[in-house]
């Protein structure tokens, strides 16, 4: 058996402690930051997001999140790698696929589609047939166009006698009452918002026109290169996300705080309606949040088929998944 004198052992101590502060096992990683683009200004179809970080749900996983208002294209600058994830919608991922931007949808915020066109009642617009010598007032996106033409097709309606109006990120009430004669809105934001003011507003909703047009929107994406080469930060990020909507459908007081937490700017009575209304919205039948069905997205596409306003049916097992929710 071997003896060391005191004095040898006394160092190598002092020698382990030294390596043993430079390497805690306990002692937090730094975060991974992470980058969400919004496809519009603040409001309760994010709510989900913000409610996981205030609380500390991201940080639970090991992640830091911002999320920044998109200065151009969602999908693009997602594809590009400038963004871990994005907020988009099921049409701008169906030509963002057909047009080589490999973008792919990780989970429906919305389980059914609940936008549509708004006008003034005395606008006299209540079906697609009366766009039809009226303006409609956009953010400058083909989709929407494409969207008018195939409605006012089922109606035998002329396309070309509708004025289009690029008025950009502008309010759609703004928009309906000044520069436009019909807008496309989220009934849950903008249409909640008319009814406190108190505005009367046809409302064409999309799902109710035609069944395949309840299709996802908003939805979560991310980019196929962050799928094949980081899969569990997208685990990560998902896992807190949805804890985040399933307090936002639980509790939407809650959900609602969190929101003006990081949006004060935002009408409080506004935003708690809007809250209250998505609540069970979020999921609604689907058996957990986020879920997307293949169904949905090839009825949408096949949609645009038959009217000739995309020439192929892109593939939908790549333009979502649903691997990432648990």
């Amino acid at each position: 058996m071997r003896y060391f004198s005191k004095s040898f052992l006394i160092v190598i101590s002092m020698l382990l402690l030294v390596v043993s502060a430079g390497c805690d096992p306990a002692e937090p990683a730094d975060p991974d930051q992470v980058t969400v683009l919004l496809d519009w200004t603040p409001n309760t179809n994010y709510s989900g997001i913000y409610t996981a970080i205030e609380e500390g749900y991201y940080e639970e996983e090991g992640l830091s999140v911002e999320l920044i208002e998109a200065p151009g294209s969602v999908v693009q600058l997602v594809a590009a790698g400038q963004a871990e994830f994005g907020i988009s919608y099921q049409e701008e991922i169906t030509y963002a696929r057909l047009n080589d931007i490999p973008v792919v949808s990780i989970a429906a915020i919305i389980q059914h589609n609940t936008s549509g066109f708004a006008s003034l009642q005395d606008r006299g617009i209540e079906s697609p047939a009366d766009f039809e010598g009226k303006s409609y007032g956009g953010w400058g996106s083909p989709v929407e166009e494409a969207m008018i033409e195939a409605l006012m097709k089922q109606y035998d309606a002329d396309f070309e006698e509708v004025d289009i109006i690029t008025t950009g990120e502008v309010d759609s009430l703004i928009v309906i009452e000044r520069e436009a004669d019909f807008a496309w809105i989220y009934y849950g934001w903008t249409g909640i918002e008319a009814e406190l003011q108190g505005m009367d507003l046809n409302f064409i909703e999309l799902r109710e026109e035609e069944p395949a047009l309840d299709y996802y929107t908003p939805v979560l994406i991310t980019s196929e290169d962050l799928i094949a080469d980081d899969p569990e930060l997208i685990e990560k990020f998902m896992e807190a996300t949805a804890k985040g909507y399933r307090l936002a459908i639980e509790n939407p007081e809650t959900a609602a705080a969190h929101l003006l937490a990081h949006a004060p700017e935002l009408d409080e009575e506004l935003v708690m309606a809007s809250q209250e209304w998505l609540a069970d919205k979020y999921q609604a039948d689907a058996e957990i949040w986020g879920l997307q069905d293949k169904e949905t997205w090839e009825a949408y596409s096949r949609w645009l088929y038959e009217y000739e306003l995309i020439e192929e049916m892109p593939d939908p097992e790549e333009a979502f998944t649903n691997q990432f929710l648990r």
